[in-house]
């Protein structure tokens, strides 16, 4: 999937024309309208289905294996064990549903993921009974940002824009989590923000 590439990318205008989409997306239940693996470097593999591992992350996926520049020995970083993106952005700026794998997160919902409805030690539960989830991960603080094979896959302006103060603000280049309870996770599964005890 990696040798594809967009016949335009996104421009600053047409970037910034679709903020008021992604001010639609829901603040308290989402969808998980994606999953997808990433067996090997530049290798996406997309799921219907797939499980969260407290050790491995989602299982299949090579997060622990890739090891993390921002640990002293060089293992992989529990606090970037999972990347969530927001779908409406994703698919906006790939501009094709077989393109947005190519973003390398592995969960993609239609849910708000701004740091102002999500801070970090926010829970985000997966499942179809918001009582009983299948799967839960924290929000964790290590920013999500862009690198040169998204610049590469969609553009200097999509970089930008989701890297610059207010990108960032609202995550749009995504959230890094840690799985907190292993189980299922599906397409299509709500996701329920469970949001911590004031004070706690």
């Amino acid at each position: 999937m990696d040798g594809q590439t967009a016949p335009t990318h996104r421009t600053a205008a047409e970037l910034e024309g679709f903020l008021s989409e992604l001010g639609r997306a829901p603040l308290d239940e989402g969808v998980l309208e994606l999953i997808v693996r990433r067996p090997a470097r530049l290798e996406r593999e997309v799921a219907e289905g797939a499980e969260l591992d407290l050790d491995l992350g989602l299982v299949g996926d090579s997060w622990q294996q890739r090891g993390s520049r921002h640990t002293d020995d060089g293992r992989a970083e529990r606090d970037r064990q999972i990347t969530v993106m927001g779908s409406r952005i994703a698919s906006f700026i790939a501009g094709a549903p077989e393109r947005v794998p190519l973003a390398g997160d592995q969960l993609y919902v239609d849910l708000d993921l701004s740091e102002d409805n999500l801070p970090a030690g926010t829970l985000l539960a997966f499942g179809l009974d918001p009582q009983r989830p299948a799967a839960v991960v924290v929000v964790t603080a290590p920013p999500h940002t862009g690198c040169a094979q998204f610049v590469e896959r969609f553009g200097a302006e999509a970089m930008r824009f989701v890297n610059g103060r207010e990108g960032r603000r609202l995550r749009l280049r995504g959230l890094n989590a840690r799985v907190v309870q292993a189980g299922p996770v599906r397409r299509g599964d709500s996701v329920t923000v469970i949001r911590p005890a004031a004070g706690g």
